[in-house]
C-alpha cells in the first residue's frame, strides 16, 4: 500500500452586518471548541481561514481565541490562509479592490501572527479564468476549490489525487481538489469511513495526496453538529484514528506540499463553483428543468457516470436573476471607481482610503445571491452593504469637493442598455429609471446611511414547487385521501402554517413612482392577492427624459410618456409628465405630475405607490403614522385602507428618522406589507421585506390633473 497524503483545512466567516449574537453562537458552538480540541493534539496539522470580518470580531471580543491560535502557528501545527477580507466574490469586483482585499487579509495575519500567507480561500469557490494573474498580483501561490471544478475540465477521479499548475497571462500559481467524498463523509459519517475511503485510494499501491477543506461551522454550528462533534467526541476520535495511522498517513500543510510533491501537471478550469450553487444561480424555469434532468438520469442509472456533464449556471447569473443584487453590485463599481479615481491623484488621501475600506466591506458576497440560506432575503445583510457603501459616499465627497454638492449625473449605472439618472445632494439622493416606469430604485438618506429603498420583489424560487406539493399533500391527507406512505414532502421544513397562501409573485419591481391606474371600485383585498385589473400601460413602461440638470440649485429630472387606458369599450390616450427634483435646502424629494386623459367616460384612480424598507414588520420602535386620520393598527407589517388624507407617514425610532408622505390634494391611503417566502438552513419562512404605501386619486377623463407630492425624510 502507498502513502496517503492528507490536508486538512477549515473555512469560517459570518457575514458584514450579521447579528453579534449570531457571531457569538458561532464562537462558542465551533470555533473555540474546535481550537481547544485540535490544540491537545499538537502533531495534528491543520489549514485555517477566517475570513477578515471574522477575525475582527474575535479580536475585538475573544483576544484570548488570538493568543492561542498564535501558539498553534509558532508551533508549526497550523498554516493560516488569506482570501479577500471582507470575503467577496474577487472575480466580480474590480481588480484593484481584489488585489487590495487579498493583501489587506494578507497584511492583518502578518502583523498579528508575524506569518506570511502563501494561500488564499475562494469565496463560495467561485472560480474564474483570469484569477491566477489576481492572485499572483496579491502575492499568492496557491488556492483550494472543489474536485468538481477539475472534473468540469475533463479530469477523471484518479487524476484528482494531486495539485495541478495553471496560469493566466503566464502568472502560475497551484490549486489543490477538494475531495467531495471527503466533505461528505467529515464530520458526518464515523472516522473508520474516512480511513477506509483512504485504503480505497491507496488500493492501486501508489502515493496520493487528499484534501479535506470545508466550513469550520459543521464542527458546531449546523444542526445537530455540536453533541455529535464535541459531546460525542468525534472530533478528538478523528484525530487520534489520523494520528495512530502515520506509518501511511502523512499529515501535511498546503505550502509543505508544494514543497515535497511535484504537481500533476497543467490545467485549466471552466467557471464554475460548487453544484448547489450553480443550480440555484439558474432562472426558474431552468433550475425545475435542471431537476428533471437529474432524476432522469438517476432512473435510468446513469447519473454516477455522467453527473459531471449536468452542470448549472454561473455565479455571475445572480446579478441578472436579482436585481437588488445587481443594484448593490453596480453602486459599489460607482463608488469604487469614484475612490480609485482619488488615489490615483493622490494615493496618500485618507479619505478615500477609509472611503475604500467601507466599499470594500459593502463587497461581501453573502447578500448578492441566494440558495438554501437567506442570503439576498435578509434585509438587515443588505443593509449593511448600503451603509458602508453611504458612509463611503461622504467620504468621498469630503475627499472630492469637487463633487460635494448637489449634481445630476446621467449614465447606464445598472448596466443594462439604458441610462439612469442619478439625483444627488447632501443629504438625499435619488436613483431613477426613465426606462421602468420612471421609478426611483434607490433612495438613500445620507445623514443616517440609509437606503429607504432597500426593498425586495416577490418572485418564484425553484424551492417554491416543495412548499405548494406539501400543502396539496395535506390538503389530501385532511380529506382522506392518500392514506398510508407519508410524502417524502413532509420533510420539508416550515416555520409557520399556511406559507403557500403567500407565494403572492410581483409583475413589477417594488420600488417608489409606480404609475399605476385602476378602475374606480377597486379594492384593497384585489390589489394585496396580486389578482386586480391594471388599466393603463405605465408600469415598467419607458418614459421618455424631457429635462435633467440642476434648476435652482435643485437636481431634477422630467420625463414624459404617452400612454394609454384600456376601458371596456374603449382605449383613451393620456399624456403624463412626471418630475422628481430634490429641495435645495432639506431632504425633501419632491414628486409632481401632470396628467391629460383624453376622451369621455367615468372616473378612474390613479395610483401613485411607494414602497419604504424598515425591515422590522411587527416592533414597536417602527409603525405608520398620520397627522390627518387614527390608525386602527400603526405596526409596519399591518393592512390597512384610510379615506382621504394630506398626510401619511413612517417612522423608525430605532434608527432615529421618519419618511412622511404629503400631497397637495388629498389621497386614499392603502398599506400593506411585502413579504416574501424564502428558504434559511431552518427551513421555508415568511419574511417581512418593506411597506408599500400607495395613494389613490380619483382622475376624471377629458380633464387634465396635476398632484405634487413631498416627501420628507427628517431625523427625528
Amino acid at each position: 500500500m502507498g502513502k496517503l497524503y492528507f490536508i486538512f483545512g477549515i473555512h469560517s466567516h459570518q457575514p458584514v452586518g450579521n447579528f453579534d449574537f449570531v457571531f457569538d453562537d458561532a464562537y462558542h458552538k465551533a470555533y473555540q471548541p474546535f481550537l481547544d480540541v485540535v490544540s491537545r493534539y499538537p502533531e495534528f496539522k491543520l489549514n485555517i481561514h477566517y475570513s477578515g470580518i471574522l477575525w475582527d470580531w474575535i479580536d475585538q471580543h475573544y483576544s484570548v481565541h488570538i493568543r492561542q491560535m498564535n501558539q498553534l502557528v509558532r508551533r508549526g501545527q497550523v498554516e493560516l490562509l488569506s482570501g479577500g477580507f471582507y470575503e467577496p466574490i474577487i472575480s466580480v469586483i474590480p481588480r484593484h479592490d481584489a488585489v487590495g482585499q487579498i493583501r489587506m487579509l494578507s497584511r492583518w495575519l502578518t502583523e498579528k501572527y508575524r506569518y506570511t500567507p502563501r494561500g488564499m480561500w475562494l469565496a463560495e469557490r467561485v472560480w474564474e479564468p483570469n484569477l491566477p494573474s489576481v492572485m499572483a498580483e496579491a502575492g499568492i501561490t496557491y488556492s483550494v476549490i472543489d474536485d468538481t471544478h477539475f472534473k468540469y475540465a475533463g479530469l477523471q477521479q484518479d487524476e484528482l489525487y494531486d495539485y495541478y499548475a495553471t496560469e493566466d497571462a503566464g502568472k502560475l500559481v497551484y490549486l489543490f481538489p477538494i475531495s467531495q467524498r471527503l466533505r461528505y463523509t467529515i464530520p458526518f459519517q464515523e472516522p473508520e469511513v474516512t480511513l477506509n475511503y483512504f485504503r480505497e485510494v491507496l488500493s492501486d499501491g501508489k502515493d496520493h495526496l487528499l484534501v479535506f477543506a470545508d466550513d469550520g461551522e459543521k464542527f458546531g454550528v449546523w444542526p445537530g453538529t455540536f453533541p455529535h462533534v464535541y459531546e460525542n467526541r468525534w472530533l478528538e476520535r478523528f484525530i487520534e484514528a489520523i494520528l495512530a495511522n502515520r506509518d501511511w498517513i502523512e499529515l501535511l500543510h498546503f505550502s509543505e506540499a508544494l514543497e515535497k510533491l511535484p504537481p500533476g501537471g497543467r490545467v485549466y478550469l471552466p467557471t464554475a463553483s460548487y453544484a448547489e450553487m450553480m443550480h440555484w444561480a439558474l432562472p426558474v424555469k431552468a433550475y425545475h428543468q435542471y431537476e428533471r434532468f437529474e432524476h432522469i438520469l438517476k432512473d435510468h442509472h446513469l447519473f454516477d457516470e455522467f453527473n459531471v456533464f449536468v452542470r448549472g449556471g454561473f455565479w455571475r447569473n445572480f446579478l441578472s436573476k436579482y436585481p437588488e443584487s445587481n443594484n448593490m453590485h453596480k453602486k459599489s463599481l460607482y463608488l469604487s471607481e469614484w475612490a480609485q479615481d482619488i488615489l490615483t491623484r493622490d494615493p496618500e488621501n485618507a479619505l478615500a482610503q477609509q472611503a475604500q475600506d467601507h466599499i470594500w466591506a459593502g463587497q461581501c458576497n453573502c447578500p448578492y445571491w441566494h440558495g438554501v440560506f437567506g442570503g439576498l432575503y435578509l434585509g438587515h445583510i443588505r443593509h449593511a452593504m448600503y451603509t458602508n457603501f453611504l458612509e463611503a459616499e461622504k467620504l468621498l465627497r469630503q475627499a472630492d469637493p469637487a463633487r460635494n454638492k448637489a449634481q445630476v449625473v446621467t449614465l447606464d449605472f445598472d448596466a443594462d442598455g439604458h441610462d439612469e439618472v442619478l439625483l444627488e445632494s447632501p443629504n438625499l439622493n435619488a436613483y431613477v429609471a426613465p426606462h421602468r416606469g420612471g421609478h426611483i430604485f434607490e433612495i438613500d438618506f445620507l445623514p443616517r446611511n440609509f437606503n429607504i429603498v432597500n426593498t425586495m420583489t416577490r418572485r418564484e424560487e425553484g424551492y417554491h414547487k416543495k412548499l405548494r406539493e406539501m400543502a396539496a399533500h395535506q390538503q389530501e391527507q385532511e380529506a382522506g385521501a392518500g392514506e398510508g406512505v407519508a410524502s417524502i414532502h413532509d420533510l420539508v421544513m416550515v416555520k409557520e402554517q399556511g406559507l403557500e397562501k403567500y407565494l403572492i409573485y410581483d409583475s413589477y419591481q417594488r420600488k417608489v413612482g409606480i404609475d399605476h391606474w385602476f378602475p374606480a371600485d377597486i379594492q384593497l383585498t384585489e390589489f394585496q392577492s396580486g389578482y386586480y385589473r391594471e388599466i393603463g400601460d405605465f408600469v415598467e413602461q419607458p418614459y421618455a427624459v424631457v429635462d435633467s440638470r440642476i434648476y435652482q440649485g435643485s437636481p431634477r429630472v422630467q420625463m414624459h410618456r404617452e400612454g394609454h387606458l384600456r376601458l371596456q369599450e374603449q382605449t383613451l390616450p393620456v399624456n403624463l409628465t412626471k418630475t422628481y427634483r430634490i429641495q435645495k435646502t432639506n431632504s425633501i424629494l419632491v414628486t409632481e405630475y401632470n396628467i391629460e386623459v383624453q376622451g369621455t367616460g367615468e372616473d378612474v384612480l390613479f395610483g401613485v405607490e411607494f414602497n419604504f424598507s424598515l425591515f422590522a414588520g411587527d416592533v414597536p420602535d417602527r409603525y405608520y403614522f398620520s397627522q390627518d386620520a387614527e390608525l386602527p393598527e400603526r405596526k409596519l407589517r399591518a393592512v390597512g385602507e384610510l379615506p382621504p388624507v394630506s398626510h401619511f407617514g413612517l417612522m423608525d425610532e430605532y434608527n432615529g428618522f421618519s419618511i412622511e408622505l404629503i400631497p397637495n390634494r388629498p389621497a386614499r391611503i392603502w398599506y400593506l406589507p411585502v413579504e416574501t417566502v424564502s428558504l434559511s438552513e431552518a427551513g421555508f419562512e415568511r419574511v417581512y421585506q418593506n411597506s408599500c404605501v400607495i395613494l389613490l386619486f380619483p382622475v376624471r377623463i377629458g380633464h387634465k390633473f396635476d398632484v405634487k407630492i413631498e416627501t420628507k425624510v427628517q431625523i427625528t
